[in-house]
């Protein structure tokens, strides 16, 4: 489950502007659950989910070779769900891998869906740096984390994450935590920014130790948007305007539910953020792997899709492993028809 920051540390983050009365905030206002909803009815609903909650047959997949895939330009090849690897500058970049087979602190929940896991730990090449964008177990998973380790040159994280990290045994000086507006190079060519999300943190009953993040990745000629979870806000028209435009952005459109509209998006709400951001191609993740909501499982990206044109951007959709070029041509084939 990790260990929240004590101490030091915790004193350190006390410092960021983004914690206050005693744990990290959102710029807005941001309640759990929308009025009129509870906790204990929303747990009742998720022991009826609907059976198209998860698909009924393996999802389609491609296995791709991740020690020779690259070009001259960015390639980025979806895992399912949030995880991804980009590969940019002669640099592989992990992002939020979750690769064990489930997205929680036990193994018999949150079981990913058949066929979205081709990859495991042993298929992932030597990373030059991992992000980690929160705490949440669909996106920071300790086993997957743990036997990639050896791997690992650095890793940049939201503040307060690097407690997880040091407490499961990695060296304290491969890690770089970041605030929002915080920039870091991790190489000749490639920085990072941290940037505002609407979202929530926490392993266990405690929210808010750590903080949520979304990601900028910035080389001398592309400008990627790397997203983590976020509810719609106004922080997307901000950091499209400070940051953007954006050759591709990569959010979140699956997990929402009318009952928690502050912390994730709606698929619609996913296009009004890929157009605040002012990129040129919207790359739709958060679906495709884990059941966390109460949606068919496709849905989230069938509404994205049916929406989609009335933006003046690009919507690519691949399947899982299949290599994204930043430039094109994108993957637009309709695969979760199945």
């Amino acid at each position: 489950m990790g260990k929240n920051p004590q101490g030091a540390h915790l004193e350190k983050l006390r410092q960021s502007p983004q914690f206050r009365e005693e744990s990290f905030k959102n710029l807005s206002q941001t309640p759990m659950m929308a009025e009129g909803n509870s906790t204990f009815r929303t747990f009742i609903r998720f022991l009826r989910k609907p059976k198209d909650n998860k698909p009924s047959v393996a999802l389609p997949s491609v296995k791709t070779d991740l020690e020779t895939v690259a070009g001259p330009e960015p390639v980025i090849i979806w895992f399912g769900h949030s995880s991804y690897l980009i590969l940019i500058e002669g640099k592989r970049i992990l992002v939020d891998p979750v690769l064990s087979g489930h997205a929680s602190p036990v193994p018999f929940m949150v079981r990913s869906f058949p066929g979205s896991d081709p990859y495991g730990t042993a298929d992932i090449p030597e990373i030059d740096c991992l992000l980690l964008t929160h705490d949440h177990y669909d996106h920071l998973d300790y086993r997957t984390i743990y036997e990639l380790q050896p791997r690992i040159g650095c890793i940049v994280c939201s503040l307060g994450v690097s407690s997880h990290l040091i407490h499961w045994g990695f060296d304290p000086e491969l890690i770089h935590e970041l605030d929002w507006h915080e920039s870091l190079p991790v190489s000749d060519s490639l920085t990072f920014t941290a940037a505002p999300a609407r979202h929530f943190s926490g392993r266990g009953f405690k929210r808010g130790m750590t903080l949520w993040s979304s990601f900028l990745l910035k080389s001398p000629t592309r400008n990627l948007y790397l997203g983590g979870d976020s509810g719609y806000d106004t922080h997307f028209l901000e950091i499209g305007q400070q940051y953007g435009p954006f050759d591709l952005a990569i959010l979140e459109s699956g997990q929402y539910n009318e009952s928690w509209p502050f912390i994730h998006m709606m698929p619609e709400q996913t296009l009004e953020a890929a157009r605040d951001l002012q990129t040129r191609v919207l790359l739709p993740v958060h679906w495709g792997k884990f059941s966390l909501a109460l949606h068919p499982w496709n849905e989230p990206i069938n509404r994205i899709m049916q929406a989609a044109p009335g933006y003046d951007f690009l919507v690519t959709t691949p399947r899982i492993g299949e290599p994204v070029v930043v430039g094109g041509p994108y993957p637009r084939d309709p695969w979760w028809n199945i």
